[in-house]
């Protein structure tokens, strides 16, 4: 196992980085799931935020309430700790996704770009087990590992400027679903019916880093029957 440096961000902020350790995912993953449980204990005083990312967990802490040496000692214990103990099961995510022409702008030409037929690129698309590795671009925008190689393009040389929330997308090696309207270049495979992100939640992202995902297909009618009701949905546990 490689070993984790600790790099300087200010003040008021240093990162804990895996740079390219093969199991550097699970390692951030399974860091920043301590360090939160130990922060609602009550432990862990000072911690501001922690910020997961491919290669390192960013710590932001209050240099009023704790000293730099004092927390770092506390994650660095928790990431000696975790490194010994198998990881807590997964929230596994089962998102009803509508592959219709209607929300897959992108579908036919995916499909003729890979040379597969559009019932198998959304075949491989929803049998992958996706990752959260981290949040970024957006509130609660979920960058997911686990792609399909055969699935895997460049993003398109024309960004939409408007893609509408919930639009299942890939480029490159990842998958994600935008949890608003935006900007976006990513190929749109299909739409998920239901919220991602709400600042009324809480925490108020669905999708955490570590989480798992799969897509399950729906049709027009049961999408529009769940985007109607919006039901939260709730995880599983498997590993």
């Amino acid at each position: 196992m490689a070993p984790c440096r600790v790099t300087s961000l200010g003040d008021t902020a240093f990162n804990i980085d895996y740079g390219d350790a093969p199991d550097a995912g699970s390692r951030i993953a399974a860091l920043n799931t301590a360090a939160r449980a130990a922060h609602q204990r009550g432990e862990l005083a000072g911690l501001v935020e922690l910020v997961p990312t491919f290669r390192s967990l960013q710590i932001l802490y209050d240099p009023l309430t704790t000293s730099r040496a004092e927390i770092e000692a506390a994650l660095l214990a928790l990431e000696a700790q975790t490194a010994r103990t198998p990881p807590p099961p997964s929230r596994v995510w089962r998102l009803p996704v509508c592959y219709h022409e209607t929300f897959a702008p992108d579908l036919a030409a995916l499909a003729a770009a890979t040379g597969l037929s559009p019932d198998a690129v959304i075949a491989r698309h929803s049998a992958a087990d996706y990752v959260v590795r981290m949040l970024g671009f957006l509130p609660g925008f979920a960058y997911l590992t686990g792609l399909d190689p055969a699935l895997r393009l460049p993003r398109r040389s024309d960004p939409r400027p408007r893609v509408p929330a919930g639009s299942v997308a890939i480029a490159d090696t990842m998958a994600a679903i935008y949890p608003s309207d935006s900007p976006g270049g990513w190929h749109l495979l299909g739409r998920c019916p239901l919220p991602l992100f709400d600042p009324a939640w809480s925490p108020p992202a669905l999708l955490a880093a570590g989480d798992r995902v799969r897509f399950e297909p729906i049709d027009p009618d049961r999408f529009a029957a769940l985007a109607a009701t919006r039901p939260r949905l709730e995880p599983d546990l498997g590993r």
